[in-house]
């Protein structure tokens, strides 16, 4: 089964037994994430969700992504401004698409 699911703003393709990682949950590793936001199983899409179907998956890990550097600058003006960011990050196993 496939299925697009929405979590932290984004969409996200998945299948049973795929890794994604998404925006950062408050969840510990090993604990179950269930999304109920449901776009589409295998071609049966909802509006804007579906109702009967969830995605259960497992949090694998919390992190954070590579560093970025941010550089502002304004010519002539003598602006330079230099910031770096990580964005945190949790992985995620899907398990299961569950179709009530």
């Amino acid at each position: 089964m496939k299925a697009v699911i929405e979590t932290g703003g984004k969409q996200y393709y998945v299948e049973e037994g795929s890794i994604i990682y998404i925006e950062k949950l408050d969840l510990e590793v090993g604990k179950e994430v269930i999304f109920d936001k449901v776009l589409m199983v295998n071609g049966n899409t909802g509006r804007p969700y579906l109702t009967n179907v969830t995605v259960h998956g497992e949090v694998i890990k919390n992190g954070k992504n590579k560093k970025i550097k941010v550089f502002k600058y304004n010519p002539k003006k003598n602006y330079h401004k230099t910031q770096g960011h990580r964005q945190p990050y949790t992985k995620v196993e899907i398990k299961k698409i569950i179709e009530k």
